[in-house]
């Protein structure tokens, strides 16, 4: 189960079951209005609450960590910032797996979650390559760092270019929302900001295609067929 929509017009004491079973079960609640539910549903006989589930396993940071500890030879992490569009994030996945990356991870709140969209879009790659939903972006970089990983947020402006030094043999790859870019606490709580020079007036590259790029300047050095 990847999500639960609540009808804003429940019991408070239904409510309160629901908001303790997800809870325990880790499943994010949104409150939605009854007409969103009828249209999720198809009918309003939903009896205010639905929700989404998907084929793709979502692990918890807590399920990874324990096989980072003290990890050697070169590893790579994804971490996307809230992109929202699922053809995004399909395409990213499916090049993680391409490039070698242990994990592509993303929040479980405003952003797009692997549903039948990603795994098409992904090849199936969504399917192998191990899927991680965290609450909280920024502190799960700083949890990542504290494993010996080298933290790099993409920006297209700011920061050195990417080009400019190899990426460490341990990095955590961070790509920002589509238009918003890295929220401002998450590229400060990253060990450093990098750029992707661009020609002509465009400015910058679509999410999926700059972490793209990101991950196969890593995979140039670090990949299994460097």
């Amino acid at each position: 189960m990847q999500k639960v929509y609540l009808g804003k017009n429940v019991s408070d004491r239904f409510s309160l079951q629901i908001g303790d079973l997800a809870e325990k079960g880790k499943v994010t609640v949104l409150r939605v209005t009854p007409e969103a539910l009828t249209d999720m549903c198809g009918t309003n006989n939903h009896q205010g609450v639905a929700c989404r589930s998907g084929d793709v396993s979502m692990l918890e940071l807590q399920d990874i960590l324990p096989l980072l500890d003290g990890k050697k030879g070169p590893v790579l992490l994804v971490l996307l910032d809230h992109v929202q569009d699922p053809h995004n994030l399909g395409a990213v996945v499916r090049t993680a797996e391409a490039c070698g990356a242990m994990a592509v991870i993303f929040p479980k709140r405003r952003a797009a979650l692997p549903g039948g969209t990603v795994v098409k879009v992904s090849a199936g790659a969504a399917l192998r390559v191990p899927m991680v939903a965290v609450t909280n972006v920024a502190q799960t970089v700083r949890e990542i760092q504290q494993n010996g990983f080298w933290t790099i947020g993409l920006d297209n402006k700011n920061g050195r270019s990417l080009w400019s030094e190899t990426m460490p043999e341990k990095t955590l790859l961070v790509v920002g929302a589509e238009g918003e870019g890295l929220s401002r606490l998450v590229a400060e709580t990253c060990d450093e900001t990098v750029r992707i020079p661009v020609a002509g007036a465009t400015g910058s590259l679509n999410a999926s295609v700059a972490c793209a790029v990101g991950m196969f300047e890593w995979a140039r050095k670090w990949g299994a067929q460097s």
